[in-house]
Protein backbone atom coordinates (compact mmCIF):
# COMPACT_ATOMS: atom_id res chain seq x y z
CA UNK A 1 0.00 0.00 0.00
CA UNK A 2 0.96 3.63 -0.49
CA UNK A 3 3.13 5.52 2.08
CA UNK A 4 0.84 6.71 5.72
CA UNK A 5 -1.60 3.69 5.16
CA UNK A 6 -0.41 0.03 6.35
CA UNK A 7 -3.51 -1.72 7.73
CA UNK A 8 -3.11 -4.98 9.03
CA UNK A 9 -5.17 -8.02 8.17
CA UNK A 10 -6.81 -8.19 11.65
CA UNK A 11 -8.69 -5.17 10.54
CA UNK A 12 -10.48 -6.64 7.61
CA UNK A 13 -13.66 -8.41 8.21
CA UNK A 14 -14.77 -11.52 6.17
CA UNK A 15 -17.84 -12.65 5.38
CA UNK A 16 -18.17 -15.29 2.97
CA UNK A 17 -21.23 -16.83 1.58
CA UNK A 18 -22.63 -19.07 -1.44
CA UNK A 19 -22.11 -17.12 -4.94
CA UNK A 20 -25.30 -18.35 -5.93
CA UNK A 21 -25.73 -18.42 -10.08
CA UNK A 22 -25.39 -21.90 -12.40
CA UNK A 23 -22.98 -24.36 -11.25
CA UNK A 24 -24.61 -26.83 -9.32
CA UNK A 25 -24.50 -28.74 -5.60
CA UNK A 26 -20.47 -26.97 -5.85
CA UNK A 27 -22.21 -23.20 -6.12
CA UNK A 28 -25.36 -24.07 -3.76
CA UNK A 29 -22.67 -25.78 -1.20
CA UNK A 30 -19.47 -23.75 -1.42
CA UNK A 31 -19.40 -20.37 0.32
CA UNK A 32 -16.64 -18.71 -2.56
CA UNK A 33 -18.10 -16.06 -2.11
CA UNK A 34 -15.81 -13.16 -0.63
CA UNK A 35 -16.88 -9.76 1.23
CA UNK A 36 -14.15 -7.66 2.48
CA UNK A 37 -15.07 -4.52 5.05
CA UNK A 38 -12.21 -2.20 6.54
CA UNK A 39 -13.47 0.71 8.46
CA UNK A 40 -11.74 3.63 7.63
CA UNK A 41 -12.93 5.45 11.10
CA UNK A 42 -11.33 2.74 13.24
CA UNK A 43 -8.42 1.14 11.15
CA UNK A 44 -4.96 0.85 12.77
CA UNK A 45 -2.22 1.60 10.65
CA UNK A 46 -3.37 4.84 8.81
CA UNK A 47 -2.12 8.12 9.87
CA UNK A 48 -4.14 11.25 10.06
CA UNK A 49 -3.80 12.80 6.66
CA UNK A 50 -4.59 9.71 4.98
CA UNK A 51 -7.28 8.68 7.13
CA UNK A 52 -9.18 12.50 6.26
CA UNK A 53 -8.12 11.61 2.47
CA UNK A 54 -9.46 8.35 2.72
CA UNK A 55 -12.68 8.88 4.41
CA UNK A 56 -13.31 12.17 2.10
CA UNK A 57 -13.54 9.77 -1.13
CA UNK A 58 -14.46 6.29 0.07
CA UNK A 59 -16.54 6.70 2.49
CA UNK A 60 -16.16 5.32 6.20
CA UNK A 61 -16.59 2.01 4.97
CA UNK A 62 -14.62 0.13 2.29
CA UNK A 63 -15.71 -3.02 1.07
CA UNK A 64 -15.54 -5.25 -2.12
CA UNK A 65 -17.33 -7.70 -3.17
CA UNK A 66 -15.27 -10.71 -5.19
CA UNK A 67 -17.23 -14.27 -6.47
CA UNK A 68 -15.17 -14.20 -9.94
CA UNK A 69 -13.50 -17.89 -9.50
CA UNK A 70 -14.89 -21.41 -8.02
CA UNK A 71 -12.07 -20.35 -5.14
CA UNK A 72 -12.16 -18.69 -1.94
CA UNK A 73 -8.62 -18.51 -1.46
CA UNK A 74 -8.42 -16.74 -5.35
CA UNK A 75 -11.50 -14.73 -4.62
CA UNK A 76 -9.78 -13.42 -1.10
CA UNK A 77 -6.37 -12.62 -2.52
CA UNK A 78 -7.89 -10.66 -5.85
CA UNK A 79 -10.32 -8.86 -3.11
CA UNK A 80 -7.16 -7.48 -0.89
CA UNK A 81 -6.13 -6.40 -4.27
CA UNK A 82 -9.34 -4.68 -5.06
CA UNK A 83 -8.87 -3.03 -1.64
CA UNK A 84 -5.15 -1.86 -2.01
CA UNK A 85 -5.77 -0.76 -5.56
CA UNK A 86 -8.71 1.41 -4.03
CA UNK A 87 -6.95 2.89 -1.42
CA UNK A 88 -3.97 3.50 -3.74
CA UNK A 89 -6.25 5.48 -5.98
CA UNK A 90 -8.00 7.39 -3.21
CA UNK A 91 -4.38 8.32 -1.71
CA UNK A 92 -3.42 10.40 -5.08
CA UNK A 93 -3.56 13.99 -4.80
CA UNK A 94 -5.14 15.60 -7.87
CA UNK A 95 -2.98 18.60 -9.54
CA UNK A 96 -4.09 21.79 -8.73
CA UNK A 97 -5.11 23.41 -12.11
CA UNK A 98 -3.36 26.71 -12.62
CA UNK A 99 -5.78 29.37 -13.85
CA UNK A 100 -4.90 30.50 -17.65
CA UNK A 101 -6.17 33.09 -20.06
CA UNK A 102 -6.39 32.85 -23.59
CA UNK A 103 -3.30 35.46 -24.97
CA UNK A 104 -4.56 38.13 -27.78
CA UNK A 105 -3.68 36.39 -30.67
CA UNK A 106 -6.24 33.16 -29.55
CA UNK A 107 -8.76 35.91 -29.15
CA UNK A 108 -8.49 37.67 -32.12
CA UNK A 109 -8.57 34.28 -34.27
CA UNK A 110 -11.52 33.29 -32.48
CA UNK A 111 -13.26 36.30 -33.45
CA UNK A 112 -11.97 36.11 -37.03
CA UNK A 113 -13.66 32.54 -37.33
CA UNK A 114 -16.37 33.33 -35.47
CA UNK A 115 -17.30 36.11 -38.07
CA UNK A 116 -16.26 34.21 -41.20
CA UNK A 117 -18.70 31.34 -40.22
CA UNK A 118 -21.75 34.26 -39.79
CA UNK A 119 -20.67 35.06 -43.30
CA UNK A 120 -20.81 32.01 -44.52
CA UNK A 121 -24.03 31.23 -43.29
CA UNK A 122 -25.47 34.95 -44.36
CA UNK A 123 -24.78 34.13 -47.33
CA UNK A 124 -26.80 30.97 -47.48
CA UNK A 125 -30.23 33.31 -46.66
CA UNK A 126 -32.36 34.24 -49.48
CA UNK A 127 -32.01 37.72 -50.34
CA UNK A 128 -34.18 40.23 -48.72
CA UNK A 129 -36.69 42.98 -50.48
CA UNK A 130 -35.39 46.09 -49.04
CA UNK A 131 -31.26 45.32 -50.49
Amino acid sequence: MAPGCRIPLSEIDWTFTTSGGPGGQHANKAHTRVEAAIDLRTARGINAATRARLITKLGPLLRVVVDDTRSQARNRSIALERLADRIEVAQRQDKLRRKTKPSRGAQKRRLEAKKRRSDTKRQRQRPRHDD
